[in-house]
């Protein structure tokens, strides 16, 4: 019967290798792995019968055993400055989003990898929807397949999108696995073939699972500090508790012998009267003394029902000199979309919260109208 049929395997959820066993496990051959991965993330491809160089039999076969299913937009935004958001249907009244930033050399994806998330930290508006679950590597790396869809990519042409950082909703790596698959998919040749140093991967500092990073794929590395010392970061950033700054910085020195003539960036919310002193400034002078980085300082953007203000461009631009001053490379991000919500802390899509955070009400997908 239709019915006890098994259900259809979502290639998208396959690496290379990933999809080469799951090939032989059909008795087929390794470069059929290969052929199909291209069809599906060079070219676009989701239907079996435009694959031209995959034999007819295995066609057939695939279409009685997988799909390529990507997560449905059921939103789109674009903000005046270009920017454009996605919101995007992952099932059981969750959506999550991703951000398209074109700027005059390249073009960057904010990608989600959780639906909401359980870090709780106090300046982001995504961790106060509370925590569903993690995103499967179909839905991580789907955001970039579709997004090269919506934005008129083609398999021969530039390159629209050419950097991704994994920014948007959740802790990538708390989602290891999913997320490191999905990692391999931008990396890869036959996929997207985006440099290393072009993928980033954006943590609140879970420390042992920096190390496996390094291990498995070391693309560029984003740590949210956003705060100099351990009283201040235990409040902003409550993993601090779990794994305090000392570990942390000693996890990105560790980072960094896979890659010596990398560094890593630090991401600092710039939060009027919380964080933005000069003797802040001083404390991350300190704190960074040995780790090669850069810093990222981003002017807080609001939310509703946040107690925090933006600091002041002349505050910010003190903060900067100070760093700026010690040698090390200092850029203000410039606000983006924030007019629809877009900006960095402002991602919320829409959660059903398991872990009880909040008693608000989560709007069901059906609601949503783009």
């Amino acid at each position: 019967m239709e019915s006890d049929r098994a259900p259809l395997v979502n290639l998208l959820d396959f690496d290379a290798r990933g999809l080469t066993e799951w090939f032989a496990a059909q008795g087929e051959k390794p470069f059929r792995a290969r052929q199909v991965l291209r069809w599906i993330h060079r070219f676009g491809v989701t239907d079996f019968d435009e694959m031209t160089d995959v034999a007819k039999s295995l066609r057939a076969k695939l279409k009685q055993i997988a799909e390529v299913v990507p997560p449905t937009p059921i939103r789109d935004s674009i903000s005046a400055d270009g920017t454009r958001k996605w919101l995007f249907d992952v099932g059981n009244g969750n959506a999550v989003e991703s951000v398209f930033i074109p700027e005059t050399n390249r073009g960057t994806l904010c990608v989600s990898s959780q639906a909401g998330c359980a870090l709780d930290c106090a300046f982001c508006s995504t961790g106060k929807q509370g925590f569903s679950r993690n995103l499967k590597a179909s839905e991580i790396i789907g955001q970039l397949w579709m997004a090269n869809r919506l934005l008129g990519a083609s398999a021969d042409g530039e390159r629209i999108i050419s950097n991704v950082v994994m920014m948007g909703m959740g802790e990538p790596l708390a989602n290891f696995d999913n997320v490191v698959a999905a990692l391999n998919l931008m990396l890869d040749d036959n996929a997207y073939g985006l440099s290393r140093r072009r993928v980033t991967v954006s943590t609140s500092g879970l420390v042992p699972v920096i190390d496996r990073l390094r291990e498995a794929c070391p693309v560029a590395l984003a740590v949210s500090l956003h705060a100099p010392n351990d009283a201040l970061r235990d409040v902003l950033v409550p993993i601090n508790q779990k794994y305090p700054l000392v570990e942390l910085m000693a996890a990105c020195r560790r980072y960094l012998e896979a890659a010596p003539r990398d560094f890593i960036t630090f991401e600092y919310i710039m939060i009027d009267g919380v964080n933005d002193e000069v003797e802040h400034a001083r404390e991350l002078l300190r704190l960074v003394r040995d780790v090669p980085c850069k810093f990222n300082l981003i002017p807080f953007n609001p939310f509703p029902n946040s107690d925090f203000r933006r600091s002041s461009l002349p505050r910010i631009k003190r903060f900067a000199q100070i760093l700026m001053d010690a040698g090390i490379v200092t850029t203000v991000r410039k606000t983006r979309g924030d007019d629809v919500d877009a900006a960095c802390g402002q991602l919320a899509g829409q959660v059903v919260d398991k872990t009880r955070r909040t008693l608000a009400r989560t709007i069901p997908v059906t609601e949503i109208k783009s």
